[in-house]
């Protein structure tokens, strides 16, 4: 009878385990590396944006570097 009791006991206390333990800490890491990724992802595509030029920028300085006027200094 004791057996069957503790036997019940072990098999109570491994479902608790698992499905109030260990179950949740996986899926919570699960779900941190997921969003960890989303945001290596995110922060690499705005480093790959930050890297090239816009149109505007590589226009103005087209026509600052154009509009340049050497100059010889007249003593």
């Amino acid at each position: 009878m004791i057996r069957i009791l503790l036997y019940g006991l072990l098999i109570w206390f491994l479902y608790k385990l698992i499905f109030h333990f260990i179950i949740p800490v996986y899926n919570t890491t699960r779900h941190i590396k997921k969003k960890f990724r989303e945001m290596h992802a995110h922060m690499q595509e705005e480093q790959q944006g930050f890297g090239r030029p816009s149109a505007e920028t590589q226009s103005s300085q087209r026509s600052a570097s154009e509009d340049y006027i050497d100059f010889e200094e007249i003593k």
